[in-house]
């Protein structure tokens, strides 16, 4: 057991290694995938048929939500790459540390998202589902752990002598 940590964290760590790791891959493929996806969209969206350029509100607001998109994976992946150095011990990542939480989420406008392609959506929702995912994860991790029935029986005893 690392110095410093419980039982029972002991007992957790191999379960949030593993769901660490298994995100971190998650979010690594969801980002080169949104990369790939706005990138095309991008490229795509400059010049329509015939040459003519297209909608300039619309390339804005591409820009804005590959943005958006892009640092709510990124803020994901600092948070993964920061549990990974706690769970391996890394005396230089604390529970305290600003990157230790995952903060509050870049909002989607998905009034401006309605207007891009079906692929391009289901990235930004994958992003912002994800992100909640992490956000649900953290709060479960933090929460302090339940009375086991024996510990409530004993506290209810040491209550009444």
């Amino acid at each position: 057991m690392v110095t410093g940590r419980t039982a029972s964290d002991a007992m957790r760590l191999p379960i949030q290694r593993a769901q660490v790791e298994n995100l971190y891959v998650e979010a690594m493929l969801l980002a080169d995938e949104a990369h790939a996806a706005f990138a095309a969209q991008r490229d795509l969206g400059l010049v329509g048929a015939g040459g003519a350029r297209r909608d300039a509100l619309l390339q804005v607001s591409l820009a804005c939500e590959s943005l958006k998109t892009t640092t709510r994976l990124m803020h994901i992946i600092a948070w993964l790459l920061h549990r990974r150095a706690m769970i391996a011990g890394d005396p230089h990542a604390g529970p305290n540390d600003s990157a230790a939480r995952i903060g509050e989420p870049v909002v989607v406008d998905w009034d401006i998202c309605a207007r891009f392609e079906v692929p391009l959506r289901r990235i930004v929702a994958a992003s912002e589902r994800l992100f909640d995912r992490i956000a649900t994860i953290e709060a479960g991790w933090d929460a302090p752990e339940a009375a086991t029935p024996v510990q409530a029986m004993l506290a209810e005893l040491s209550a009444r002598l």
